[in-house]
């Protein structure tokens, strides 16, 4: 299949890339490098720089592809509350762009990457798909207001998606074949990694008197090779089902911020100084996803999102930076 996958030179985006490949797709990347790499891109799949805000870009080169997969979005929460005059554009405008150049290209299948954030503070866990959304922050605000748009494309024009609502992506290829650092990482592992590799005296732990055993926030983290196995069943589900779906990717797993520290430590050997500091507003005691429609309808369920093969697979990679 002929699959073009927008920002696949990103740290999400290159693992679907590659897993794709390792199944007999014919992939070409696009992406404008504002958080990807080049060192992320594969000899076997093609590229094409460009921005998905410039319409003439992204609209010449969907041209001739069977499906694409748009992981192209800024993504950090804190940011997008400041500036979400840049979210706006980049994530609603941008998307629509990519929406309209699939339909101009007779493309009727997306896979998208939305977002846990969508449903903003817990009601009850583990959250699943019929969890109410209310957004917390703005760029979960983004990310619900493409699904809502993606309803009306396929309502209208047949455009089939696929929505895939991550929790905490994490880890790095388990055959150590993709070794780019993300970009000004803002989550929990990679600032674990970044401490015990040197480059930080210390991280902050944000509230250590929360309801959970250690006191400290539990989260649903998944191992960025389920996330890619989790696009293409997705992808092959909207093809063969003729149908759209939205689904969770998670582990069904609870780790604690104290629990990534000390696994950490085992596995670096480092001593990774950490200081509890205040809570930040809006931060969830608990969140953890239920992905029991992934297996019902994708058979899909979390392999690597473990502990221990997250922070290893993280240090084989910071490890070796200098």
């Amino acid at each position: 299949m002929k699959i073009l996958v927008v920002g696949g030179a990103g740290y999400i985006g290159s693992h679907v890339v590659r897993e794709l490949l390792d199944t007999g797709n014919n992939i070409t990347v696009f992406d404008n490098f504002s958080s990807g790499s080049k060192t992320n891109l594969f000899s076997e799949s093609n590229f094409i720089k460009g921005d998905i805000l410039n319409y003439s870009d992204i609209s010449k080169a969907a041209a001739g592809y069977n499906a694409i997969i748009h992981l192209a979005a800024f993504k950090a929460a804190g940011e997008s509350m400041i500036a979400p005059e840049k979210y706006s554009v980049n994530n609603i405008t941008g998307t629509i762009n990519i929406l309209n150049a699939a339909l101009e290209n007779g493309i009727k299948n997306i896979v998208f990457s939305s977002s846990a954030a969508v449903y903003g503070e817990p009601e009850y866990t583990p959250v699943d798909e019929k969890h109410p959304v209310n957004p917390k922050n703005y760029y979960g605000f983004t990310k619900l207001e493409i699904e809502r748009i993606m309803t009306w494309y396929d309502k209208l024009k047949g455009l089939r998606y696929a929505s895939l609502r991550y929790f905490n992506a994490a880890g790095y290829d388990i055959n150590g074949r993709i070794m780019s650092l993300e970009k000004n990482p803002a989550n929990l592992i990679p600032i674990v990694m970044e401490t015990a590799a040197g480059k930080r005296k210390e991280l902050q732990i944000f509230g250590g008197d929360y309801d959970t055993p250690d006191g400290t926030c539990i989260r649903d983290y998944i191992h960025v090779n389920d996330l890619a196995v989790g696009h293409r069943l997705a992808l092959d589900y909207i093809i063969k089902q003729d149908k759209s779906i939205t689904v969770n990717l998670g582990s069904e797993t609870g780790l604690s911020v104290l629990e990534i520290i000390e696994t950490a430590r085992k596995i670096t050997g480092k001593k990774i100084n950490a200081n509890i500091v205040k809570r930040r507003e809006g931060d969830p005691a608990t969140l953890v996803s239920s992905a029991k429609k992934a297996l019902e309808i994708l058979e899909w369920k979390s392999t690597y999102s473990d502990a221990s093969t997250l922070i290893t697979t993280s240090w084989n990679v910071y490890r070796r930076q200098k």
